[in-house]
């Protein structure tokens, strides 16, 4: 049953004027979780408005900068004065069709292009957290309002700061509580974008019980500031540090990366099958690339010697399962055609662990980490300063985000039984 969270607003009715057939004396905003982890979606419903009365659903959130990003929808109310929002589609507004959640996701900022920009919340005692304010509107007045936190780090879950002088690697260990029991741990990185832009994955993976190393490689201080030549012995180093803490069940340790860090997450499994149990691809490729932002060179090195540009990424000894997530309208690269190669791979390999490409139509290649986000098409590249396209739309992203997501805590679980 959902909780009851009522802010009542009582409208004037001057009897010269008389009441319109859509004014409202109050409304009530019910909300299944007013506090949740930033992946958990919310169950929203207005109730107490006259049949059919026309209102204006708004969510609004300040960012990590101070900006304020807003949506809008307006709705119809059912015969009982009601709107559902995991029922009812909007009639105009940010975002089209029936979708609980889209409030969220379809967040706009106050300035600039949206399709440029995605939403970074601001972080509270060094913890992320967005607060996300619903409010129902009617002619220019507010009939209700609730104020809901979404959070990246539950209860008990604490983070740890690696360093290259202690520990030989750079990252962060995100662990859930320490009386959880033996569970799958995953070693998460990025792709050309460089260091650590990962940890909000991490934190959310550790908040659903999975100890999570969350590493850099590039890009970062102490670290090459090119993709180039960077050691897999490095990542190697950071599976072994995991591996050996406690609540890790060591003989189910994946590795998770998006783009070009996928490279190095399909060769870890295949190169180190005893260290590396599979691994989570988004939008990857199946062959070695080479050097980035400058070409020419090489980006990664086995036992001091270059792995060869544009070779077939082997997948012979990949000893754990292996999910391929892509997007049909990926700009960057061909993500879309190397997901279901590198699962037939490992088909005509006899490899004997779940493994499976996952496809989704009007995605592109921004289809990494969790949904409810709101999050453009296009970006800034962090490294090379330019605009780059990604592909897909924002509704087409945001529905790739989840269903793989869900398929990803699938996978973890799977492996914790």
């Amino acid at each position: 049953m959902l909780r009851r969270v009522m802010l009542l607003a009582t409208a004037a009715c001057l009897l010269s004027s008389g009441c319109t057939s859509d004014s409202t004396d109050h409304a009530t905003i019910q909300v299944d979780h007013v506090t949740a982890l930033a992946d958990q979606p919310v169950r929203l419903a207005v109730s107490g408005l006259h049949p059919h009365a026309g209102v204006t659903l708004s969510a609004q959130a300040p960012d990590r900068d101070g900006k304020t990003w807003r949506a809008e929808a307006t709705f119809t109310a059912d015969d009982h004065g009601a709107i559902d929002l995991d029922r009812a589609g909007p009639t105009g507004g940010s975002y089209q069709g029936v979708d609980g959640m889209g409030l969220f996701w379809s967040m706009n900022p106050p300035d600039g292009d949206p399709d440029l920009q995605a939403y970074a919340p601001p972080a509270e005692d060094g913890r992320p957290v967005e607060h996300v304010e619903i409010q129902v509107l009617q002619k220019g007045k507010t009939l209700a309002d609730v104020r809901l936190t979404r959070q990246w780090l539950a209860a008990g879950v604490t983070t740890k700061t690696l360093t290259l002088a202690a520990d030989k690697v750079s990252g962060v260990y995100v662990a859930p509580p320490r009386d959880a029991p033996n569970r799958p741990a995953v070693l998460v990185f990025g792709g050309s974008e460089g260091g650590l832009g990962v940890k909000p994955v991490a934190a959310l993976l550790a908040s659903h019980g999975y100890p999570v190393l969350a590493i850099a490689y590039f890009h970062a201080p102490g670290l090459p500031q090119d993709l180039r030549d960077i050691p897999l012995e490095y990542f190697a180093t950071a599976a072994r540090w995991l591996a050996r803490q406690p609540g890790v069940d060591p003989a189910h340790l994946i590795a998770l990366s998006a783009s070009r860090g996928t490279e190095a997450a399909l060769l870890l499994s295949d190169h180190f099958p005893d260290l590396v149990h599979g691994a989570v691809l988004y939008a990857p490729t199946d062959v070695v690339v080479g050097s980035f932002p400058e070409i020419g060179g090489a980006a990664w090195t086995l036992g001091g010697r270059e792995l060869q540009y544009d070779a077939r990424i082997p997948v012979d000894h990949v000893s754990g399962p292996v999910l391929a997530i892509a997007g049909s309208d990926d700009q960057l690269w061909p993500s879309m055609t190397a997901a279901p190669r590198i699962a037939l791979e490992l088909d005509d390999a006899h490899n004997r662990f779940p493994h499976r490409a996952l496809i989704y139509p009007q995605a592109g290649h921004a289809v990494s980490g969790a949904p409810y986000l709101p999050m453009g098409t296009k970006e800034v590249h962090p490294v090379t300063r330019r605009v780059i396209s990604l592909g897909g739309t924002r509704a087409g992203n945001e529905a790739a985000l989840r269903q793989g997501w869900t398929a990803v805590l699938a996978l973890l679980e799977s492996l914790a039984r």
